[in-house]
């Protein structure tokens, strides 16, 4: 469920598969580590795709498009990301050392490419008038059900703030999430609960959530904590709501 994948090694990281480890998360997520100059290419006959640079300078093409990305810091810089449907041809060459996540799941519906630019980008400030600002935190949702419904996947980031709470009032839902994570200093930690698990986060670790557990966290003070958060939809059953636990609803009160 938890797991720590220290300094990430050049090439490719796996952090879930659709059929291997953690296969009910029915996804393969993991990130590629390119050094300058390397040239990858990304094909999948039967899976949709979704490219996000982390820290990244990479030219990427696809059809007949072509676009640069720098994004030096994710906890300042909103993101890019590129999403493709089955059976596209994607190339990325890494202008500079770039870590460059990728998201993945079974897809047989057509729909065209799109490129999610920092201004596409649903940012939003949550918690900022609530509970003394315990738990303020920035959701950044790159798209979901509400943009994107032909897709199967969701994919966002959350900035939570020093000394914070976040994914708070404690929820859950029936689609498996998988939560990526950095700090804005390799020293840097929280905690994750699920449930009543409670997890030890650091700097490239991820953890991997079955629907139906409710799953709040915090970040040490001093620290900044990114995470990347990835929902599987389940058939006839798409993510577009969280379910608060209910002893914890009052707090959604005026």
């Amino acid at each position: 469920m938890f797991e720590k994948l220290g300094k990430l090694q050049k090439g490719y990281t796996s952090l879930t598969e659709i059929d291997g480890k953690h296969s009910d998360m029915r996804q393969d997520i993991g990130i590629y580590s390119m050094p300058e100059g390397e040239r990858l290419t990304l094909y999948d006959s039967e899976k949709e795709t979704a490219i996000l640079p982390l820290e990244a300078s990479v030219k990427i093409d696809w059809n007949d498009e072509s676009v640069n990305v720098t994004r030096s810091d994710v906890f300042k810089e909103d993101p890019y990301c590129l999403h493709v449907p089955a059976g596209v041809n994607v190339r990325i060459t890494a202008m500079a050392k770039s870590e460059v996540l990728i998201q993945k799941t079974n897809n047989d519906r057509s729909f065209g490419a799109k490129l999610y630019t920092p201004e596409d980008c649903q940012s939003e400030q949550a918690g900022e008038d609530a509970w003394d600002g315990t738990a303020v935190r920035t959701i950044r949702t790159i798209f979901d059900y509400q943009n994107a419904p032909y897709s199967n996947m969701v994919i966002g980031e959350v900035i939570s703030h020093q000394g914070r709470w976040s994914s708070y009032p404690p929820h859950y839902h029936p689609q498996p999430e998988v939560y990526y994570y950095r700090f804005d200093q390799p020293q840097g930690f929280g905690c994750v609960m699920v449930e009543d698990d409670a997890y030890r986060v650091e700097h490239n670790s991820f953890i991997t959530i079955p629907g139906g557990l409710d799953h709040p966290q915090a970040t040490a003070p001093g620290y900044t904590m990114y995470f990347c958060w990835m929902i599987r939809h389940l058939e006839d059953n798409p993510w577009t709501e969280r379910i608060m636990v209910d002893e914890h609803k009052w707090l959604l009160e005026k």
